[in-house]
């Protein structure tokens, strides 16, 4: 399989709608139905690469024909959905700290080895429960006496070399040209319980208040007051870009891929308010057969 693996990194707050109105939010952002994770729809992301590109002929090759005539062939690539990797949460010590789980880091894993993706560790820290928070060794930007306070959690800081490893790696993805920011992150990254982060996701993201005016009289229109929710700046994730020969060899569509990626783009909605501007950044292994 040609496939290479996918960092999305959230300059701005970014809403991945759904659409679909839950509890008091009128706008959630899309989430895994059994999971509960946020995610960027695979679809949204492909269609912001499609306009991204300028070369019309080469369009068509990469990403298919235009939907009138979406019948005539594929495209050469398949963008799976991106995923929470890590979530930014605020902190007692240190602003916020970049926040994952066992479940999300296995998952990772999963893709990581279809990618072909090398230098990766191999073992997923756990948290030995609900009240343990693994930490590098040289995470004291987060920990206060022993503790890491994430929003209203209480949490016992424990170093774990493990967690150190997974720190740099993908520090070392995400800010792959900036070693100030590698540092910064590895001192800011944890690893806490699945429930935990399960009770982060409810609490965490962001949640804004919006509101439509009259033009005339300047008092809010009827029905003009709504809340959208979003995942917050700093926020990381990841996903799957396959190649499949049809128009275009994969050398041809990860070179093209590579070339739109090389500066920021807008994902999701609410662009004119500054929402979803991410820079995305390809990595992975060769290209082999499938097996």
């Amino acid at each position: 399989m040609n496939a290479r693996l996918l960092f999305i990194h959230a300059f701005s707050p970014l809403h991945a709608g759904t659409g679909q109105a839950v509890g008091a939010i009128d706008l959630p952002v899309a989430r895994e139905k059994a999971t509960g994770l946020p995610y960027l729809p695979g679809s949204s992301l492909k269609g912001v690469l499609r306009e991204a590109c300028p070369d019309e002929e080469l369009r068509r090759c990469v990403f298919g024909p235009e939907p009138s005539h979406a019948s005539d062939y594929a495209g050469s690539v398949q963008i799976s959905d991106q995923r929470l990797l890590v979530l930014p949460v605020r902190s007692l010590k240190g602003t916020f700290a970049w926040v994952t789980a066992p479940f999300i880091l296995r998952r990772f894993l999963r893709d990581a080895g279809c990618a072909a993706v090398s230098g990766l560790p191999t073992a997923v820290p756990s948290p030995a429960g609900v009240r343990s928070c693994l930490v590098p060794g040289n995470a004291e930007v987060i920990v206060h006496n022993g503790r890491v306070i994430l929003e209203d959690l209480d949490l016992d800081g424990q170093d774990d070399a493990g967690t150190q490893a997974w720190a740099a790696w993908i520090g070392g993805q995400v800010f792959a040209d900036d070693p100030d920011w590698q540092a910064v992150f590895t001192a800011r990254f944890c690893v806490v319980h699945d429930d935990v982060l399960g009770f982060l996701l409810e609490t965490a993201t962001e949640i804004t208040a919006r509101i439509r005016l009259q033009e005339e009289a300047k008092t809010v229109q009827e029905g003009g007051l709504w809340y959208e929710e979003a995942l917050p700046a700093e926020t990381v994730l990841s996903g799957l870009i396959v190649a499949t020969p049809v128009m275009a060899e994969a050398d041809e569509v990860f070179r093209t891929l590579a070339d739109l990626v090389a500066g920021p783009l807008q994902l999701g909605g609410k662009a004119t308010v500054g929402r979803g501007l991410c820079r995305l950044r390809l990595t992975g292994g060769v290209s082999r057969a499938d097996t």
